[in-house]
């Protein structure tokens, strides 16, 4: 997969908030960066915990957010944040935990894995696999342990200091700085006339 034109970045998140301030803090941070660059927020579609603190972030100050559900999950949680527009917010539906991720990443030009459980190290363990297989060159950030595939950010080496930290900031700059390596890809995925999509739904 061709780097995307868009620039929206797909957020990897928990449902829960954690327990230090400073992941919500990193959410708000985000999701304020995220709208002063003009940047659409794709990311799982709940409105609690860290994805509801990036999304409400977002939102607030003036940005735009994707938020992809799959059916089982919308049955019982989908909510939405109130008095949005649909250019503001959009929800969208799908069969799977996998049509999630690849409906996610079809629609991002990088990804960022915030605080989470096992579901949210999953999905950034799969995106730096399909970069790593060569399904799409897409940034990512979560030190560069494999050819650069991924990215930390790190914050100042005082704890302390890391609930003020302008986490967003730090985030979109990692982002806009990260450059494929790693070479020739492991596999050959550009099928003739195959759209990003169908590229991603045959791994």
């Amino acid at each position: 997969m061709s780097p995307s034109s868009t620039n929206a970045v797909a957020v990897y998140c928990g449902s829960l908030s954690g327990t230090q301030p400073a992941y919500v803090n990193a959410a708000i941070s985000l999701g304020i960066a995220l709208a002063r660059a003009n940047r659409r927020l794709v990311y799982g579609g709940g409105v609690n915990g860290i994805m509801g603190a990036v999304s409400k972030s977002v939102l607030q100050n003036g940005g735009h957010v994707t938020g992809v559900t799959p059916t089982a999950i919308a049955a019982v949680e989908l909510q939405d944040h109130e008095g949005l527009t649909d250019d503001q917010r959009s929800n969208i539906v799908v069969a799977s935990m996998h049509e999630r991720k690849v409906e996610m990443a079809v629609r991002a030009g990088g990804f960022v894995g915030l605080p989470g459980g096992f579901g949210t190290l999953e999905e950034v363990m799969e995106v730096a696999t399909w970069t790593q297989l060569g399904i799409h060159t897409k940034r990512r950030f979560i030190k560069a342990v494999n050819q650069h595939i991924i990215t930390f950010v790190d914050g100042p080496s005082s704890f302390s200091e890391h609930d003020d930290f302008d986490w967003g900031a730090a985030t979109l700059e990692a982002l806009d700085a990260w450059i494929w390596e790693g070479g020739k890809p492991l596999f050959n995925w550009s099928q003739p006339g195959a759209s990003e999509g169908e590229k991603l739904k045959a791994t």
